[in-house]
């Protein structure tokens, strides 16, 4: 399995629908808005490289309102925690 995440700077005005529009797209798991150098991440799930390259360059690069993307490919995951867990910070 390969995992990667796509940073994407996109037209604010389409930040919700994007959002909507990349989880539509098969290999897409989550899509996170973010603050800082980038506007969106997505994290995608996929069983080879090329089915990255595609999904990336084909459909979510394609996106109106995709200004520009930077995809970087996770080499090791070091979890052990349910994910969801990490982000009930502050939750009682």
């Amino acid at each position: 399995m390969v995992t990667a995440f796509i940073l994407m700077n996109v037209e604010r005005t389409r930040l919700r629908s994007l959002a909507d529009d990349l989880l539509a797209i098969d290999g897409v798991a989550e899509v996170y808005s973010v603050a800082g150098s980038f506007d969106l991440i997505a994290v995608a799930r996929v069983k080879r490289h090329e089915q990255l390259n595609d999904l990336v360059t084909e459909h979510v690069a394609a996106l109106d309102g995709i200004l520009n993307t930077e995809t970087l490919i996770a080499f090791r995951s070091f979890a052990k925690k349910d994910l969801g867990l990490l982000w009930d910070v502050g939750a009682d």
